[in-house]
């Protein structure tokens, strides 16, 4: 008896396809270059290894049963998805990735990214895009540590490995703010730290996965609510949950409305000058050994990211339009 993923080969699955669409096993037989016998020797093998009836035997005509209706039905899908799969590996073979993943930080602007998204599938490329939220060192770390391909946001110290090659993105300004409604609105400027240590802060929480992680705006004692996004943040300061820095051009439109308000402080000014990263071309040397074709290569898809990149509007409108 063959196996019910023997059965549902595509072959098998054009068979029942034939009997469906021609009503008897004898024209499908003839359509199809085969011996009655031989077909519904097929066709009863395929029952065998499903353990389910496909044709009602009692109809003259070759009717399906429920079963084999959905059989036909979920067959066809399948055939459809194989065709895909193989003009895909066509695709591929031609220099595009199967899957480029990219690590964005939470100071990217998601709605400048998605953009970039929309042209990208525009293309009609083959590759398939994974986007990985990620905070302060967990952005970079998701690209040494080979989950993603391309990091957007990273903080560049001068310490990265020499495979990996970094390109600055720009520069992005922080601001302390904090809703109307929030105790330290009224408070006059500028605020210290003494002002600030007796209010909650609220903190984007470093997504690195290895030692402690980073953080930046925290004074000792402060009480802190952790969450997960740059938006979650702006949605907890919104709410006077908090206070803290948020990037002013993500904080902007609700300080124009007076939905935020804008507090000077005497902590030193915050300025975030982030790059994007990606492995680079290794020489021989650096690798210690023979060449091989293709390591750390870019392919299509990641080329046609760092050409974007390479444009200072694009750069731009990734730290500064959110929205």
């Amino acid at each position: 008896m063959s196996s019910p993923r023997t059965a549902l080969s595509p072959d098998n699955l054009h068979l029942l396809e034939t009997v469906a669409r021609t009503g008897s096993m004898a024209a499908a037989a003839r359509e199809l270059g085969l011996v009655p016998s031989a077909l519904t020797y097929r066709v009863r093998q395929m029952e065998e290894a499903l353990d389910v009836l496909l044709f009602d035997r009692r109809s003259r005509r070759a009717q399906l049963t429920p079963a084999g209706a959905e059989l036909l039905r979920t067959g066809e899908r399948l055939l459809l998805e194989l065709d895909a799969v193989a003009q895909r590996v066509r695709r591929i073979a031609t220099g595009w990735e199967p899957q480029l993943t990219l690590a964005a930080d939470a100071v990217i602007a998601r709605s400048t990214l998605f953009e970039l998204f929309q042209d990208f599938y525009a293309l009609g490329a083959p590759t398939r895009l994974r986007l990985r939220s990620e905070t302060l060192s967990g952005t970079l770390e998701a690209l040494l540590t080979g989950q993603a391909d391309l990091a957007l946001g990273v903080l560049i110290d001068g310490s990265l490995p020499s495979e990996i090659h970094c390109e600055p993105l720009g520069e992005v300004e922080f601001v302390f703010v904090v809703a109307p409604h929030h105790p330290l609105a009224d408070t006059p400027e500028p605020l210290t730290p003494i002002d600030i240590q007796a209010h909650r802060v609220v903190a984007v929480a470093d997504t690195s996965q290895r030692g402690q992680g980073m953080s930046f705006g925290l004074l000792p004692g402060q009480d802190v609510l952790t969450v997960g996004t740059m938006q979650e943040k702006l949605d907890a300061q919104r709410r006077g949950l908090g206070c803290g820095s948020l990037p002013r051009p993500l904080v902007q439109p609700l300080l124009d409305t007076g939905e935020m308000v804008h507090k000077r402080t005497t902590l030193p000014p915050r300025l975030y000058r982030p790059g994007y990263a990606w492995h680079a071309p290794m020489s021989p040397a650096a690798r210690r050994g023979p060449a091989h074709p293709g390591l750390h290569t870019p392919g299509r898809a990641l080329q046609w990211w760092l050409e974007r990149l390479a444009h200072r509007t694009t750069r731009d409108a990734l730290l500064h339009h959110h929205v």
